[in-house]
């Protein structure tokens, strides 16, 4: 038992007292979120449908289930399909955390700030699509019509609960984790709305399941899942590609993680993203020190924490060492500032895919593509 120990235990039970409070509260949000559905279920409020597909990807909880890796893997499904036509793609999201409102269609030259740093991961990546925020998404799509002659399909991230819009396929993503969990309502858990809402799904993912799946672990997360006989219930896991340097200014580095992985460095790990325990659990599997520095989602770094950052590097003892950060952190290391104090550090980003278990890949991309080919 060390003091350190104590701290944790105490910090939870601080947690947990919290949440008791934060009860009430939760009772009450659930009967609003409940009754906002219900008028809409009822067709008191109505829903929007458009005359292009329209595909929504979203989640039942904050944050953590890999919305935009799987809006990527949309994205180049329908590239690189076979039907060779779907060659105008759009992506539309509030872009959470931007300083602006309102519509904006993304440029090569739109920072985070501007957009945000999921769409701006989006557009650096993928040059040839529409990225666009919006927080109010019929809107956004009117936009996207007008100034888009030709569009083939909308990809929409984080809008399962966004009922303005009715998506003609919705994907809802589900953590391999958190199935097992209890989840309590907003604001003393992390659910944005009752688990029966997961019925308005046409597609569950199960994601971050591990890269080897049990058909005996498929059978038990169907069975707390219980999917309808209409909904594919699928699972994915993340496959991790190389390191990229994460401001541009020492591609000249070795930039292949086996070299670091091999040669035992030291990695100072910055996350701003809602659940960095698989990236810490991939990194342990490789290294031998890891150091994190872990900040909020979507956090906006300042002087202070680069200043924190720098320290933190400097008091590594071993001096093979580099620093790691996800790729939505990297999108916002890169405002101009930020950028600037960082330009003597190597820093890289560890870019991530998604792949599917067994043949799930094949459903999955046969639903997609045949949806957006109908329509």
């Amino acid at each position: 038992f060390t003091y350190k120990t104590y701290l944790r235990r105490d910090y939870q039970n601080g947690m947990k007292n919290i949440r008791y409070l934060l009860l009430p509260l939760s009772i009450l949000y659930r009967w609003v979120t409940w009754f906002y559905h219900l008028l809409y279920n009822k067709g008191i409020l109505h829903s929007r449908r458009f005359r292009i597909p329209v595909i929504s990807v979203g989640n039942l909880t904050t944050g953590g289930t890999g919305k935009t890796p799987h809006v990527e893997y949309l994205v180049r499904l329908l590239l690189r399909s076979e039907e060779g036509f779907f060659d105008r793609v759009a992506t539309l999201s509030r872009g959470y955390g931007r300083a602006t409102t309102g519509f904006i269609l993304a440029d090569e030259k739109s920072t985070a700030i501007e957009i945000g740093d999921e769409p701006r991961q989006m557009k650096q990546k993928f040059e040839n699509i529409f990225v666009a925020v919006d927080e109010n998404r019929v809107h956004g799509i009117d936009q996207l019509l007008t100034m888009v002659p030709g569009l083939n399909v909308v990809l929409l991230d984080d809008a399962f609960q966004h009922r303005r819009v009715k998506p003609g396929l919705s994907i809802l993503l589900r953590d391999f984790q958190g199935v097992s969990r209890k989840h309590l309502m907003l604001p003393a858990g992390d659910l944005r709305e009752p688990l029966s809402g997961a019925k308005r799904a046409d597609i569950i993912i199960v994601t971050n399941s591990p890269k080897m799946l049990s058909p005996h672990e498929r059978r038990r997360i169907k069975d707390i899942l219980r999917p309808t006989e209409d909904q594919a219930l699928l699972f994915s896991y993340v496959a991790y590609d190389d390191l990229i340097p994460a401001l541009g200014s020492h591609e000249h580095i070795m930039a292949n993680k086996t070299f670091y992985f091999e040669r035992e460095y030291a990695i100072l790990l910055i996350t701003g993203i809602a659940d960095p325990l698989p990236l810490k659990e991939y990194y342990g599997q490789n290294i031998g020190e890891l150091i994190h520095m872990r900040f909020s989602d979507h956090h906006e770094f300042t002087m202070v924490d680069i200043q924190r950052i720098q320290k933190n590097f400097d008091n590594i003892a071993n001096e093979s060492k580099i620093i790691l950060t996800t790729e939505k952190d990297a999108m916002r290391l890169a405002i101009p500032g930020v950028a600037k104090a960082f330009e003597n550090l190597p820093i890289f980003y560890l870019p991530i895919k998604i792949r599917f278990q067994d043949d799930d890949g094949e459903k999955f991309n046969k639903q997609i593509i045949d949806y957006v080919t109908k329509n």
